[in-house]
């Protein structure tokens, strides 16, 4: 066995997660040591790659989820707002690293794409009207557009209304300032850039223990894997970005704050085209409303993706489920995560999610025919062998406790900090790799907070909204929207 170094901070995953954190760390702390550590033998292969997600740049232009109507009938933008806000953190720190130099070219990572919805029948128009209503006036939602008109609909993407009942009753909305992003391509930019810096990206390292020491660090016991050769390394600061696998990780540290929370693994697929007769008829990212049961990641979408400069279409997810937390782990990773703590929230979740559950089971038995007829709805005229099944990256929601239901099913991110900030993780799924930056600051805001005044400068220099809402102030928020838009090129 190697002998034992101390570095500053230790990031456990190759993901866009531990990218940004390093990132950031690396410009505000540029004299702290920084070490990455990828199980994988290259970064960004699990939920952060291209083709393991949807590459939406979620701003909530067309994500209905994020604003559900309520009981009584009406839609509040709140959340909506919200998710608007934190993109927009993102937005503007990676138009400082390219100003800067740190990120190349913008559209090696990210392409304006207009971001549209998409609804059928009476009541889901009904609702797409207050919707619409909703947002008017919200700063970060300028020139919403809407129509029932099924010629506009073909102006905006033909395939939306190529075959379809000149009859039936559709509405749609459109924001062209959406944005597709290459999160695989944005992660090996960004750690790509913390190298040059000094940190060190070890890839086929797997972290098989933390242990907290008596001097407050953590002791990581490693596995090369190439020659399978165990070392270990002692860091005074631990962010565990591993995706699926973070859950397991954070359990093995002992720290009290993870007691609670299980992980419930959705794995999927997506329909992919490159056919380009097809790809040139549809410019955009084209959202639906979930089937009843649904978790919010599954709402389908028909998709304009951009990966490695190459132009495709995606129409997806279909759930489906396996125990796997990552596409490359075990079989055995949701029966090892049960623990005493966890187990009687995990029941609770299970017995009041039965149409969750129900979903589930009618996607995994769902035939190629059904999945192309669901695709059918957004596309009328698609034909089987233009496209062709891909494997979607594993997402783990978050199962944790309540002190009224027992447990709770979460659709979202959480962040899970040791009480004295010396370690800290992420569980959880969509929004997710959008909103890197402004997770990672809440990372920065827990575990260093006696360092924060120190960083504020630096802060509000790569991201000039620091601690202010946009949606608060117009002026501010158009003047935020159009600085970013021509740092990255994209529609404002």
């Amino acid at each position: 066995m190697t002998s034992e170094e101390t570095v500053d901070v230790v990031l456990i995953g190759g993901g866009i997660m531990s990218a940004t954190l390093g990132s950031l760390l690396s410009q505000l702390q540029p004299d702290w040591s920084i070490r990455v550590y990828e199980r994988l033998g290259e970064v960004a292969q699990e939920s952060s790659n291209a083709w393991n997600n949807a590459g939406t740049g979620h701003a909530a232009l067309c994500e209905l989820n994020y604003m559900p109507e309520n009981p009584d009938g009406t839609v509040s933008p709140d959340k909506a707002v919200a998710i608007n806000e934190q993109f927009q953190v993102s937005r503007q720190y990676w138009s400082y690293l390219v100003q800067h130099g740190a990120l190349p070219e913008p559209h090696n990572f990210i392409n304006s794409t207009p971001h549209m919805t998409f609804v059928k029948g009476k009541a889901n128009i009904e609702y797409l009207k207050k919707r619409v209503e909703a947002l008017k006036g919200q700063p970060l939602f300028p020139d919403v557009e809407y129509t029932e008109d099924l010629e506009r609909i073909a102006e905006w993407t033909p395939l939306l209304a190529k075959k379809r009942n000149p009859k039936a009753r559709i509405a749609a909305t459109r924001i062209v300032a959406g944005t597709d992003v290459d999160f695989g391509a944005l992660t090996r930019l960004l750690l790509s850039d913390i190298e040059r810096r000094g940190a060190e990206i070890a890839t086929n390292h797997q972290v098989t223990g933390l242990k907290r020491q008596k001097d407050g660090t953590w002791r990581i016991r490693l596995r090369h894997l190439v020659g399978n050769t165990p070392k270990t390394v002692n860091a005074r600061f631990v962010f565990v970005g591993a995706g699926g696998g973070a859950l397991a990780l954070l359990q093995n540290s002992g720290i009290p704050e993870i007691k609670g929370f299980g992980g419930f693994p959705i794995s999927g697929q997506f329909f992919r085209t490159t056919n380009p007769k097809l790809v040139a008829q549809h410019q955009a990212k084209v959202y639906g409303k979930a089937a009843k049961g649904a978790p919010p990641m599954s709402v389908p979408h028909l998709d304009t993706r951009v990966v490695d400069g190459e132009t495709a279409l995606l129409f997806g997810p279909y759930a489906g489920f396996t125990p796997k937390f990552l596409k490359t782990s075990t079989w055995f990773d949701l029966p090892f995560s049960i623990r005493p703590h966890n187990l009687g929230p995990m029941i609770q979740v299970g017995l009041k999610n039965f149409d969750l559950v129900k979903y589930l089971v009618s996607e995994l038995l769902a035939s190629r025919d059904k999945k192309l007829a669901a695709l059918r709805q957004f596309m009328p005229s698609a034909k089987s062998e233009d496209w062709e099944l891909i494997t979607a990256g594993q997402r783990v929601q978050v199962m944790k406790k309540d002190p009224e239901k027992g447990g709770v099913l979460q659709f979202g991110t959480e962040v899970i900090t040791g009480a004295d900030g010396t370690i800290a993780g992420l569980l959880g799924a969509s929004p997710g790799a959008s909103t890197a930056a402004p997770i990672m600051l809440d990372v920065l805001g827990r575990c260093f907070p006696e360092r924060m005044i120190d960083w504020e400068p630096k802060l509000r220099e790569m991201i000039p909204s620091y601690g202010t809402k946009l949606s608060g102030d117009p002026e501010t928020a158009a003047a935020s929207l159009a600085a970013t838009a021509k740092v990255l090129d994209l529609t404002a």
